[in-house]
């Protein structure tokens, strides 16, 4: 969490005076997935998203050592390059059994062609006949603006993998993880049922209850 002063948005240098009614706002991935589920997350206030990739910028390497410090890297980048506010989301499962693998590593693991069927079968492979599959999904969510300021929200949702994969819905490792108290993987929920549980709503409802009017 930024140790600054946190600011209401509407009240920093350059959203002075305006409403975030038809603001634009990046979201600093190239992850189609990521991009639909946060646009989705932030239609209900007007803020127009532009995806990262439509204004051409390039991807930062992702150098830090935790969700947090990654996302905050991101979102600080595009909002350099772009001079517009940036949303930028780390992510990715954590697996206890694993010694928290594949973790900030989770896209890496799916390779440069972004193969998570061979990413979940890696998972799966090695936990063998372990019967510990807790898992856990962490999502960091990173609002940056041109002038540096940067605020991060961590969110976390807990569940279980499963084998084989289940359902169509989702990206990434949506498939094996089932969140707990529920009998279907976010793979076969629909997304509005992932949007109330997941990782990514609950870092963005601390975003929004600390820096939305």
């Amino acid at each position: 969490m930024s140790d600054t002063p946190r600011t209401p948005i509407l009240t920093l240098p350059g959203l002075r005076g305006r409403e975030w009614e038809g603001a634009r706002l990046v979201i600093a991935s190239h992850n189609s997935g990521k991009v639909e589920e946060i646009a989705a997350l932030l239609a209900p206030f007007g803020i127009a998203a532009v995806a990262a990739e439509t204004l051409a910028l390039p991807e930062p390497e992702e150098t830090g050592n935790s969700f947090e410090a990654n996302a905050e890297l991101k979102a600080k980048a595009a909002a350099e390059a772009s001079g517009l506010p940036a949303l930028a989301d780390d992510s990715g499962l954590v697996v206890p059994a694993l010694g928290g693998a594949p973790g900030i590593y989770s896209a890496r693991w799916a390779g440069p062609s972004k193969d998570f069927a061979a990413a979940m079968a890696l998972v799966n492979g090695k936990l063998g006949a372990n019967s510990d599959r807790n898992a856990r999904f962490v999502c960091a969510l990173a609002l940056a603006w041109p002038d540096g300021h940067c605020e991060t929200f961590e969110g976390v949702v807990a569940g279980d993998l499963v084998w084989p994969p289940r359902g169509a819905q989702g990206f990434g490792y949506d498939p094996m993880f089932q969140p707990k108290g529920h009998q279907i993987t976010f793979g076969e929920m629909e997304p509005q049922a992932k949007h109330d549980i997941s990782h990514r709503a609950d870092a963005f409802r601390k975003l929004v209850a600390a820096c939305f009017k």
